[in-house]
This record gives structure tokens, C-alpha cells and sequence, in this order.
């Protein structure tokens, strides 16, 4: 391991624990359990980082047992050019709660540079689009199940613009990255006769993590991550988890969450390109006894369509 590599991941593990000290926001955006193990859900610049083309699909859902409970499905494909400093993706998610859906399909572009022999940095921008609805004449008042006649017309918006950047500083044992995935603040219709429960907020995401290897073979990998969420109005949310690399085919790993959130992370590594992943939320609110969890499935793929000789160890 690299004394420049050391200093480098430290100083960023260190500079992330003071920003999650500091009074700040939060965002109202799903929140993925198991993005350490896919970066490109956060950052556009995570696109084409490895050698390989990368797809993974994911379904996260909340609060078990309640009806119409948010549920978020996705999937996110990314992979480099002949160019290997060039990489592209693509990300489709489909998120509903209640009755409300929401469709977004973004883009991703991303070019590194090389700082040092082994020090790299990407830039990415993200663009793409949100299609809304939220079916409010549908909804039913409590208890005697009437429709509210306020809510005379329902929300359809079938284009909502948008665009973010990112940054991705990392070596072969670190890494440290700053995004803001929708810079485009879209607001939703808010009158008595169209309605929305909820618009688009800013947020800003920075995260980072280090590679240790316990033992020469590297059967056994510790893998410390940090994520902060930060939005506008919001209180500020962050993520600390430990992540452990058990003879290069099971990841296991613990998340704090502040809101009193408790998670468990789990990847099996089928093969070199196979993957799956589960994940479990358990929340300590006034909902915990009304809810059996939170759940998130992932499986991911990887596809060598360049066929280089060359392959270089993928721990985040």
C-alpha cells in the first residue's frame, strides 16, 4: 500500500467525519442502502471508472407491511469508451408512494484526468428528464371513504428537465467524491385544484472511503465508508458504515443512519462478473411498530466488451 495513498484517503475520511459535525441540510430523495458498492447512483463521475461495463438493478422497499409504502425501483448501466479516460451510463428510476410516480431517466458523461501515476480525478455531468403524476381525484378521505372535492384534478407532468455534476478523486485505496445529481430545483404545481405533495429539492452528496487489507492474500478487506446528504431547509443526514471483504466473495457491512436508523449490507460475489446484494433498514421512530422493515435487492453484472489484458481490483 502507498504511503501517498495512505495520507491521501486519510486526510479524506478525516475532512468527511468534520462535515458530518457541522449544522447543515438534508434531502428528501430515496435513500440507497448499498450505494458503496455502486457509486454512480450519487455521482455522474463514477461512470466508466473500471475496465468493464457495469449494470445493476435494485428495488428498495420501505416500510414493509404498510399500504403504498415507498418503493423504488432502478436500474443504472455504465461503462468506459475506447477512450479510457471517457465513460458513459445511463440511470432509469421509477419511485411511487401512495399514489404518487415518478419516472426519471438520466444520462451520464464523465472524463478523468491523471494527477499522479496512481492519483486519479473525474469530472461528470448528468441530464435527463422526470416525467410526474400524483392521481388526485383518486384519493379517499379517512374513514368514511368520500373523495376530497378540493382535489378536483389530478397532477401530470411529463417533463421535468434537469442536470447535475460531480467530481471523483480516488487511487487503488481510496476514494472521495462531491456531487450534486439535480441542480434544476423543478416545482410541482401547489394550488387547491392541482396539488402536489412534494417538489424536487437541491441536495448535495459527498462521500469517501478507504481500502484496508488486513492480511497479504487479501482474504480479509475492511472497507470504512462516509456519506453526507445535504439540501437546502433539510436537516442534515449522513451515513457512517464498516464494511468487511471475506476471501473476495462476501461483502458484509453495518450503517448508521441518523434519524436512529440501523442497516445490515450483504454482497455475494458469484463470480468475477456476478453479483447480488440485500440490504435491511430497521428504523427507530414512532413508525417502528407499525412497519416490518425496510428491504433493498440488488444484482449486478459486469461485461468486458473491450477485452483488455489488464483488470484492476474493484473494492468500491
Amino acid at each position: 500500500m502507498k504511503y501517498g495513498g495512505i495520507y491521501h484517503g486519510r486526510l479524506a475520511i478525516v475532512l468527511l467525519l468534520f462535515l458530518v459535525s457541522l449544522q447543515s441540510v438534508a434531502q428528501p430523495d430515496p435513500i440507497f442502502t448499498q450505494y458503496m458498492y455502486n457509486g454512480q447512483v450519487l455521482n455522474p463521475a463514477y461512470a466508466g471508472i473500471w475496465e468493464k461495463a457495469g449494470f445493476t438493478a435494485l428495488v428498495r422497499e420501505q416500510w414493509a407491511g404498510i399500504n403504498r409504502a415507498p418503493l423504488t425501483e432502478s436500474i443504472s448501466l455504465h461503462s468506459p469508451l475506447n477512450n479510457e479516460r471517457v465513460g458513459i451510463g445511463l440511470n432509469v428510476s421509477n419511485e411511487t408512494y401512495g399514489r404518487e410516480v415518478r419516472l426519471t431517466i438520466l444520462g451520464d458523461y464523465a472524463y478523468e484526468v491523471n494527477l499522479t501515476p496512481y492519483r486519479r480525478l473525474r469530472f461528470g455531468v448528468k441530464f435527463g428528464f422526470t416525467n410526474y403524476n400524483n392521481p388526485l381525484t383518486k384519493y379517499q378521505l379517512y374513514p368514511d371513504g368520500e373523495y376530497d372535492p378540493v382535489f378536483a384534478q389530478d397532477v401530470d407532468l411529463k417533463f421535468l428537465p434537469n442536470f447535475g455534476i460531480g467530481a471523483f478523486l480516488y487511487e487503488d485505496d481510496y476514494y472521495i467524491g462531491l456531487a450534486i445529481p439535480k441542480l434544476v430545483k423543478n416545482s410541482f404545481t401547489y394550488n387547491y385544484q392541482n396539488y402536489s405533495t412534494q417538489g424536487e429539492l437541491t441536495t448535495l452528496y459527498l462521500n469517501g472511503g478507504y481500502v484496508f487489507y488486513l492480511d497479504p492474500m487479501s482474504r480479509l478487506i475492511f472497507k470504512p465508508t462516509a456519506l453526507m446528504r445535504a439540501t437546502w431547509g433539510e436537516p442534515l443526514q449522513f451515513d457512517l458504515s464498516a464494511n468487511m471483504l471475506i476471501y473476495e466473495k462476501l461483502w458484509m457491512g453495518v450503517v448508521w443512519r441518523t434519524g436512529n436508523a440501523l442497516c445490515v449490507t450483504s454482497q455475494w460475489l458469484i463470480s468475477k462478473n456476478l453479483r447480488v446484494g440485500f440490504a435491511m433498514d430497521v428504523v427507530y421512530t414512532d413508525i417502528f411498530p407499525y412497519q416490518g422493515g425496510t428491504y433493498e435487492f440488488t444484482m449486478g453484472w459486469d461485461m468486458d466488451f473491450f477485452g483488455r489484458s489488464y483488470v484492476r481490483a474493484k473494492y468500491f
